[in-house]
């Protein structure tokens, strides 16, 4: 079977109505820094329009991966673009594989937590019933990346030379090294600037509580789960390049010290 086109959200529109983009990174079951990420961004002062792309990895690891899909499935009707993460397609394939060998991928990748916030518990094949039919339907229409008129909203990156449209879903929610590695913006689709997610921890991003910001692309994932922070670029659709400013939501009772060892382990999801 040939592998599906990538679902993609066209957001050109918004480069003419004076709209600020809030790209939100990795959230993983971290339901009060997202709920504290879209405070500040209601607070934000600017007269332009906003809106928010979720780049993806709502669930796994971080405590209350229920809480943040109720919370995201109740605000589709807002000016938000949820975008699918890896670890929503790793959820997805074990409630309709239903198998062991599938389930236990998804454990090796942090679906304990998850299935856990969704009450369950035994950690087996029975324990996928605890999640509702609507939630795998949400996650199911998620779509593999947005684009304005100067960027590409991705979970984890695209492959250099390759035309947005022959992209795969596989690229789009996995790639690291092959896309990390480009140095200059001429090798991605049309030339545009990446936001994405997916890696907290890489060469040239040693401290996984920063974000990593380039000429060419823009890393939003700052580890929440483990680091206790949540990072948004805020960028200008009319305008190319990175963030015209950053927000960094703290959950601040999480001493971020110690919280720097999960990442050796964690570059894989």
């Amino acid at each position: 079977m040939a592998p599906r086109a990538p679902k993609i959200v066209d957001l050109r529109y918004r480069s003419a109505q004076r709209c600020l983009i809030f790209a939100i990174g990795d959230v993983h079951g971290e339901l009060a820094l997202l709920q504290a990420a879209a405070d500040a961004i209601r607070r934000y002062n600017t007269r332009h329009l906003k809106h928010v792309v979720m780049l993806g990895d709502y669930v796994d690891r971080g405590p209350n991966s229920r809480g943040v899909v109720d919370y995201l499935e109740r605000r589709s009707a807002r000016p938000i673009t949820c975008l699918r993460g890896n670890h929503e397609q790793i959820m997805l394939n074990a409630l309709t594989a239903r198998d062991s060998s599938t389930l236990e991928r998804w454990m090796d990748l942090g679906g304990a937590a998850t299935l856990k916030s969704y009450g369950a518990e035994q950690l087996d094949l029975d324990a996928l019933a605890s999640v509702p039919d609507a939630h795998v339907a949400w996650m199911d229409q998620l779509p593999h990346a947005a684009l304005d008129e100067h960027r590409i909203y991705v979970h984890a990156g695209v492959a250099p030379d390759v035309a947005l449209e022959d992209q795969t879903e596989q690229t789009l929610l996995w790639i690291r090294e092959r896309f990390l590695k480009v140095d200059r913006p001429q090798r991605f689709p049309l030339g545009k600037h990446v936001v994405h997610g997916h890696t907290p921890v890489w060469r040239s991003k040693p401290d996984a509580a920063l974000p990593e910001l380039l000429e060419h692309r823009t890393n939003l994932d700052t580890g929440a789960y483990g680091t206790g922070l949540l990072s948004v670029g805020v960028f200008d659709a009319a305008r190319p390049g990175g963030p015209v400013d950053l927000l960094s939501i703290p959950r601040a009772s999480l001493p971020r010290a110690s919280l720097q060892e999960p990442f050796r382990y964690a570059k894989a999801g």
